[in-house]
C-alpha cells in the first residue's frame, strides 16, 4: 500500500521497512501493520486534536508533569504553543505509561519508538499469527470469563501499584492473544496519587470489566474490587500479590452529612447559650452589693 504521509519520516529513518495494511482506526488514532526487518509491528498514528472524537478532558490532565512553568501557562491560556504542548503531553503520556507498566509486569504492547506523533510498538497476535481480536469480539464460556476477569483485576492492581489508572478500560481496549488479555490504549492514563479523579476512574474501569465478564458469569457483577483495592492503596498496603475478595464493607462511621450538620449546629447553639449565660453573669448590676455576712 502507499505509505501514509505521517509514516514517511519513520520509513526515511529506517525504523519501518514497509507499511503493509491498515489495522484499525479509533477515536484517537489510526493503527497500521508495518514490517520492521523480519518482524511485524504496529504503528499508531495519533489524530490531530481537532479530528479526534475523544477530547482531552481536564480531569485526565490533572497531575501530569509539564516541562516548564512557561509551558504550563501557555497550556492554561490555550495559545498556539500551549495547544502544541498539550498535544505532545497527551501523546507522550501513552509512551511513558507503556514503558512504566511493562517494567511493572503488566501485559501491554512493548513500545519500540516514538517519532512525530507516531508510536511504534509490538503487534499483538493470535495463535495463528494474525492480529489478536479485541475482547469484545470473543464469546466466552463462564469458566473463561471468571479466569480472565480475575486476571484483569490482577493487572489493574499491578497498574495501581505502579501509580497509574487506565482511565478508559473496557472490553474494547483489551486484546486477547494466545496467553490471555493484553491491555492497550493508554494516552488517558492518570496518576493515581496526583489526580483527584483517580478513584472515580478506577471504579469505572473495574466496573466495566465486571459488567462485561458478568454477561457470561453473572455473579461477577456483584463484586466490589475497586473499593477494596483503593482502600488498601490509600493505606499503603496494596501490593501486586495482594489477595482480594471482591467484597467491601463500608466503614460503620461512613459520613452522615445530615447528622454531622445537626451535630455542628447543636454544638454551636450550646456554645452560644453558654456564652450568653457567661455574659449575663459578668454584666454589672445596679443593685448594691450584698453585706459582707451574705457573701460566700
Amino acid at each position: 500500500m502507499k505509505t501514509p504521509k505521517r509514516l514517511e519520516p519513520l520509513v526515511e529513518d529506517g525504523l519501518i521497512d514497509e507499511v503493509l495494511r491498515p489495522l484499525m482506526s479509533g477515536k484517537e488514532a489510526a493503527v497500521y501493520v508495518v514490517r520492521c526487518g523480519k518482524e511485524l509491528r504496529c504503528a499508531k498514528v495519533y489524530k490531530e486534536a481537532n479530528n479526534r472524537s475523544f477530547r482531552q478532558a481536564v480531569k485526565y490532565q490533572e497531575g501530569r508533569k509539564v516541562r516548564s512553568s512557561r509551558d504550563a501557562r501557555a497550556m492554561a491560556k490555550g495559545s498556539k504553543h500551549g495547544r502544541k504542548e498539550k498535544e505532545e503531553n497527551w501523546q507522550n503520556a501513552e509512551v511513558a505509561a507503556l514503558y512504566r507498566l511493562a517494567q511493572a509486569g503488566v501485559r501491554v504492547p512493548k513500545p519500540y519508538d516514538f517519532l512525530d506523533g507516531v508510536l511504534l510498538m509490538e503487534m499483538i497476535t493470535d495463535p495463528d499469527g494474525d492480529a489478536a481480536p479485541r475482547l469484545n469480539d470473543v464469546d466466552l464460556e463462564p469458566e473463561d470469563a471468571r479466569e480472565f476477569h480475575a486476571f484483569m483485576i490482577g493487572e489493574v492492581v499491578k497498574m495501581l501499584c505502579a501509580g497509574l489508572v487506565h482511565g478508559d478500560l473496557s472490553e474494547f481496549n483489551v486484546l486477547l492473544d494466545g496467553d490471555g488479555p493484553v491491555i492497550i490504549d493508554l494516552p488517558q492514563a492518570v496518576d493515581a496519587a496526583g489526580n483527584n479523579h483517580a478513584f472515580e476512574m478506577l471504579e469505572r474501569d473495574v466496573g466495566n470489566m465486571s459488567a462485561y465478564f458478568g454477561q457470561f458469569a453473572p455473579e461477577l457483577k456483584a463484586t466490589r474490587y475497586a473499593k477494596e483495592m483503593w482502600a488498601l492503596y490509600e493505606d499503603g498496603k496494596l501490593t501486586p500479590d495482594s489477595e482480594l475478595t471482591g467484597e467491601f464493607d463500608e466503614p460503620e462511621d461512613e459520613a452522615d452529612l445530615d447528622g454531622v450538620m445537626r451535630e455542628i449546629k447543636a454544638t454551636l447553639a450550646e456554645q452560644e447559650r453558654r456564652e450568653a449565660l457567661r455574659n449575663a453573669t459578668d454584666e454589672p448590676s445596679d443593685e448594691p452589693p450584698p453585706p459582707p455576712w451574705m457573701r460566700g
